[in-house]
C-alpha cells in the first residue's frame, strides 16, 4: 500500500513489529521507534572490531575454523554472463570442494540469479537440502531477487521475481531494500516491501523460503543508518540481515558486521528470537574469514556459528580456504602452536 511519510497511516502488519511497537503500528510509530534507537559510537565500534581482528588462534582451532568457514559459505555466481553450464560447475564445486580430500565439508548453499534456480536444482539432485536423501545435511539454493542488485523496479515486479524463484525451488531469497526510500526516511515503504516479499516467499504447502534482507551497507553511509536498517529489516520479518550485494564498494567490513551482530544480540535479548547475519562481498581469504568467526563468537556466541544463523557470501573465498586446509594437513603450521590472524 502507499504510505504517507508524514502521516500516521497504518502500515502492513508484521508479527514482530506488532509485538515490539504495539498494536498502533503506523508510519509515525515506526519512525519514532527507529529514530529512538541509540546512536553508534563509531570510534568504539571500530576499536572493538580492530581488537577482535587481531586475535590469535591455536593451530588445532584453525583446522576447525577452516572447515567451519566452508560449511557456512554461500558459494556464489551472480554475473550477467552466467550460463547453465557455469551453474553446474558451481554446484559441482559446492558438493565436492576439494576432490583430493573427500572429508572436506560441503558448502551451505549456492547463490544464483532466479532464472538459474532450475539448473542448480537439477545439478544438486539428491544433494539438495530439500531432497529426501540429503535432508537438513544437504545444500540449499539461494536466489537473489527484487531486481538485484539495484532494487530499482516496481513492487509488482519485485514480488513476481521472488515468487518465481520460490516456485522454481529456491530455499532462500536474498532481497535488496530500496536504499533510496530508506535514505529519504520513508521507513514505512521499506517496511511494507519487506513484509510483502516475505509473503511472496510462501510456498503452496504453507512453508516459507528463508528471507535474507540485503541492506547494501556501502550505500547507507553511516553506522547509525546500518543499525537502523538492521532493526527495520528484522521488525519486518527478515530471517537474516545481509551486508551487501557484492556489487557496491565497500561491501562487507568487520565494523559494519559487528554493528549488525550487536543488533541481532539485542533483538535476541529482547525477544528470545535468533536472527541470522550474512556478510557478503570482499571476504577473499581465510585469515579475513576467521576474523568474522571470532567476532560472531564474541558478540552473539558460538551457537551462531551454524548455517541457519551465519553465512559468508563469497565466490573466491573457498579457493583460499581449501589451499590453507591443504597446507595445514601437510604440516605447514606444525612448527608453531599459534597462528596469527591479523
Amino acid at each position: 500500500m502507499d504510505i504517507s511519510a508524514a502521516g500516521g497511516t497504518s502500515i502492513a502488519p508484521a508479527a514482530r513489529a506488532l509485538d515490539v511497537i504495539g498494536a498502533d503500528l503506523t508510519e509515525r510509530s515506526l519512525r519514532r521507534y527507529l529514530e529512538g534507537i541509540a546512536g553508534v559510537d563509531a570510534v568504539g565500534l571500530e576499536a572493538r572490531a580492530e581488537a577482535l581482528g587481531t586475535r590469535s588462534i591455536k593451530t588445532t582451532s584453525k583446522a576447525w575454523a577452516l572447515d567451519r568457514i566452508i560449511a557456512l559459505t554461500d558459494l556464489t555466481t551472480l554475473e550477467g554472463a552466467d550460463t547453465p553450464g557455469k551453474v553446474r560447475s558451481l554446484v559441482a564445486k559446492a558438493r565436492v570442494p576439494d576432490p583430493d580430500d573427500l572429508s572436506t565439508p560441503q558448502v551451505a548453499a549456492v547463490c544464483v540469479y532466479g532464472d538459474m534456480v532450475p539448473y542448480a536444482l537439477q545439478a544438486l539432485g539428491g544433494a539438495h537440502a530439500g531432497s529426501t536423501t540429503a535432508g537438513s545435511g544437504g545444500i540449499n539454493i539461494a536466489a537473489v531477487a527484487t531486481a538485484f542488485p539495484s532494487g530499482r523496479a516496481s513492487r509488482a515486479v519485485k514480488l513476481a521475481d521472488t515468487a518465481e524463484a520460490v516456485a522454481a525451488g529456491a530455499d532462500e531469497i536474498d532481497m535488496v531494500i530500496d536504499r533510496g526510500a530508506f535514505l529519504s526516511g520513508r521507513y514505512g515503504e521499506v517496511f511494507d516491501e519487506i513484509v510483502a516479499v516475505k509473503e511472496a516467499c510462501r510456498r503452496d504447502d504453507g512453508t516459507y523460503a528463508h528471507l535474507k534482507v540485503i541492506l547494501e551497507t556501502g550505500e547507507l553511509n553511516t553506522y547509525d543508518n546500518v543499525r537502523r536498517a538492521s532493526w527495520l529489516a528484522i521488525l519486518a520479518g527478515g530471517d537474516f540481515i545481509k551486508t551487501s550485494t557484492g556489487k557496491v564498494a565497500p561491501a562487507a567490513t568487520l565494523p559494519v558486521t559487528l554493528s549488525m551482530l550487536e543488533v541481532v544480540r539485542d533483538w535476541h535479548r529482547l525477544t528470545g528470537e535468533k536472527i541470522g547475519v550474512k556478510p557478503a562481498g570482499g571476504i577473499r581469504t581465510s585469515k579475513a574469514a576467521i576474523k568474522y568467526l571470532v567476532t560472531v563468537a564474541e558478540t552473539v556466541g558460538e551457537e551462531w556459528l551454524q548455517p541457519d544463523l551465519f553465512r559468508f557470501g563469497a565466490s573466491s573465498l573457498l579457493n583460499d580456504v581449501i589451499l590453507q586446509r591443504q597446507k595445514l594437513a601437510s604440516g605447514h603450521y606444525s612448527g608453531s602452536s599459534y597462528v596469527t590472524i591479523d
